[in-house]
């Protein structure tokens, strides 16, 4: 009722009957003085909405890691070099900005900005050091050949397995119907974009008679439980049962909670097999699995066990599969050959995303962060009292709670002890696996409740404890734990909108080994929402080189993992049959200046990522998303920029018709656009040639080069503009029309 907006929905209802008032509730509630009930939407039709704005994904980021000065660079065509930074600077009179590059013997190789995508940066095998090649030399392409060559090996295996995966036959998985969209709308937030098209693909690969392998890879936090859960309903829908398998107990009662919550209002049955149960309670459970009454079964690597079987499996979620034994591993693969498999993780193994990166193992990703999200301050410092007490004193002060983490058990009562006597207010417990089931199950819920203000406990916390109140972690001995260990630790805080602290503490800094050192440097480096990026760093760290077993080290040490994952790609896709054309990296000159101004954008490391979203668009519409994103953050385009777009587009449609020049002349009444190509010239070379025999201005000139005469456009403001249109309308008939 809109009668008197100063006053409130109440106090305006009208004549008795039935309103609808639009507001916030938890609850509804009756008003018996008024003879009134309020009755929220929830109450009436199971659903709560809390609309959430949807984050935009930048795309063409660095598949590793963003370039710093000093970094060993990959360029596809002239090797490996340095990375110098970037610097200002005219070419043929035209001012531009560009990528320093330093080759053997110190020459130096200017790239222009748009070109950064023929870039990788060089990740290698832990203590060798590249070999920095010759500018122009013929070693780096000798290098590459041999290393495609010794690639067909392992390349052959890789087919072999993908084809057994494609012949295996499981369960096709019906649509998603109208029980399965109820569900969804229960789910009280709006789902991320990366959530959304996760779902789609996992839903897309269970409806498939070919059994699902996916690896759902992302953040702690991000939203990875709830497409779990989607995929999970699924299953049950159909009248299948799902074993979900966790690495720790406390993660599967995490999960049982979670499971149950959200499943509430459904006929699930959901049981959880775990140290925290009875052997009498396990058995129960054991015994409902095998009898198809239980519809989702929750454990740890109990589920494993000769003993435990299920009457109808259609599907297995995986929590952090890096987390199990190889033995574990072994019976799990024995149970997914003709079952759907959904592996979750933050921190994906090497083997596990090589796997993925290649198409052998399909490979979803949620980069998006939850609102509100805040990246946890990481401080690496030596062990001292002064610092813990301070940490714990700022936590208490604004009613948070501590972990530290130590992980040994012994010792563990002296570290509480002196905690205790650092900061006497403090409510201090301790928490191992090797305590009596019951006596960590009730530490765990009075944490959870907020009775215990300094959980002392060991890596047992590292997966499944959400507690938003817990926002301080202080790592004891961080140099003694791994990559994946420590990200996922430090994933337990900031859970909430409260800012979080993680401090990594060392006995001496002074005295830590290198491997040590650079562990905690890749943590130190890696912010939330990194998990992929240290799991590329940590290929790095343990040696990248053993896929299926087959020793690659050498070969990936001489042309850096990207490089070689290309390669064995290509050879992957050869070997299936795939037609694989290759789109070229050309040079533009259009006599334009096409760079970001320092005075439209002075940060240089902004510059630098916003050059490399700009240069690796996929499309003309990505293209247009991230001008449209620029001009919002930092005002109307100034015309280099809207230049630097015209030009990647440019090179964006010449690129799949294997042009590697473009070159621009002007005149006074015609100007002149030569065209230079690989080796094996134009892809589709007749219509190429009707063209250019039917119509006037166009040759050919020596050394295979396309020359186009045109008039107008020699106007720099419209160069890039006339250029575009005359290029289009060449290729315009080309079947591998791209851009």
């Amino acid at each position: 009722n809109e009668a008197d907006p100063g006053k409130s929905p109440l106090a305006q209802a009208p004549e008795p009957g039935t309103h609808l008032v639009q507001g916030s509730l938890s609850s509804g509630f009756e008003l018996a003085e008024l003879s009134t009930v309020i009755v929220t939407g929830e109450e009436l039709f199971g659903t709560r909405s809390r609309p959430r704005p949807r984050k935009r994904r930048g795309g063409g980021e660095l598949r590793l890691e963003e370039l710093r000065e000093g970094d060993f660079i990959v360029h596809k065509d002239h090797g490996i070099g340095l990375f110098l930074g970037m610097t200002r600077m005219e070419a043929s009179g035209v001012p531009g900005e560009y990528l320093v590059l330093e080759y053997k013997g110190g020459d130096r190789l200017y790239l222009p900005v748009y070109r950064m995508g023929i870039l990788q940066k060089y990740v290698g095998v832990e203590g060798r050091s590249p070999r920095i090649d010759k500018l122009g030399g013929s070693g780096w392409q000798g290098r590459k050949g041999k290393v495609q060559k010794a690639i067909h090996d392992i390349a052959n295996e890789l087919v072999e397995l993908y084809a057994s995966r494609q012949v295996s036959r499981g369960h096709a998985f019906s649509p998603p119907d109208q029980a399965f969209r109820r569900f969804e709308e229960e789910f009280p937030y709006v789902e991320t974009q990366d959530q959304e098209s996760s779902i789609a693909e996992i839903l897309g690969d269970m409806q498939s008679p070919r059994p699902m392998d996916r690896l759902l890879c992302g953040d702690v936090g991000y939203g990875k439980t709830e497409v779990a859960l989607r995929a999970a309903y699924k299953a049950v829908l159909d009248g299948k049962q799902v074993a979900v398998l966790v690495p720790t107990t406390l993660l599967a009662e995490q999960h049982e909670r979670t499971f149950r919550q959200r499943l509430a209002r459904h006929p699930v049955n959901i049981r959880a097999v775990s140290r925290l149960r009875s052997p009498a309670e396990q058995r129960r459970i054991i015994e409902e699995a095998a009898q198809g009454k239980a519809d989702i079964v929750i454990g740890t690597h109990r589920l494993l066990q000769p003993d435990v079987s299920f009457k109808d499996l259609g599907l297995i979620i995986v929590d952090e599969e890096h987390r199990f034994g190889v033995r574990h591993k072994e019976r799990l693969k024995g149970l997914k050959k003709n079952v759907d498999c959904l592996t979750l993780t933050a921190t994906p193994i090497p083997r596990t995303l090589q796997l993925s990166l290649l198409g052998i193992r399909d490979m979803s990703t949620i980069e998006t962060a939850p609102e509100d999200r805040l990246p946890v301050k990481t401080y690496l410092a030596e062990l001292d009292d002064l610092l813990i007490k301070e940490a714990l004193e700022r936590e208490l002060a604004r009613g948070g709670q501590v972990y530290f983490v130590h992980n040994r058990i012994r010792g563990l009562d002296k570290l509480a002890a002196r905690l205790k006597g650092l900061v006497p207010a403090a409510k201090v417990e301790i928490a191992h696996g090797q305590m009596d089931p019951k006596e960590l199950e009730d530490i765990m819920i009075r944490f959870v409740r907020g009775e215990i203000d300094c959980l002392v406990c060991t890596t047992i916390i590292e997966s499944g404890i959400d507690i938003p109140a817990a926002n301080t972690m202080i790592i004891n001995r961080a140099d003694t734990l791994g990559v994946a260990d420590l990200y996922q630790l430090r994933g337990r805080v900031g859970r909430s909108g409260q800012q979080a602290y993680a401090y990594l503490l060392a006995p001496r800094l002074s005295s830590l080994t290198k491997e040590a050192g650079k562990r905690l440097k890749a943590i130190m480096e890696t912010s939330s929402g990194g998990g992929f990026k240290l799991a590329m760093k940590d290929l790095q760290l343990r040696g990248a080189g053993n896929i299926l077993g087959t020793t690659q080290s050498g070969q990936i040490a001489q042309v850096g993992y990207e490089l070689y994952l290309d390669l064995l790609k290509e050879a992957v896709d050869e070997l299936k049959g795939r037609r694989h054309h290759k789109r070229t990296e050309p040079e533009v000159d259009l006599r334009i200046p096409a760079y970001i101004p320092e005075e439209y954008l002075p940060e240089v490391e902004e510059r630098f990522r916003l050059y490399r979203r700009i240069a690796c668009a996929e499309d003309d519409q990505e293209a247009a998303g991230l001008a449209a994103e620029m001009e919002d953050r930092l005002g109307p385009l100034p015309e280099p920029v809207k230049d630097l777009f015209k030009v990647t587009a440019i090179k964006r449609l010449v690129s799949y018709h294997n042009v590697t020049r473009v070159d621009f002349t002007p005149g006074t009444k015609k100007q002149k656009i030569v065209l230079s190509f690989i080796e094996e010239g134009p892809p589709d070379i007749e219509p190429l040639l009707a063209k250019i025999q039917s119509g006037k201005g166009m040759r050919f000139l020596a050394g295979g080069r396309l020359e186009i005469t045109m008039t107008g456009g020699n106007e720099p403001i419209k160069r890039a503009d006339k250029v575009m249109e005359t290029l289009r309308g060449l290729f315009a008939s080309a079947a591998t029309q791209g851009g």
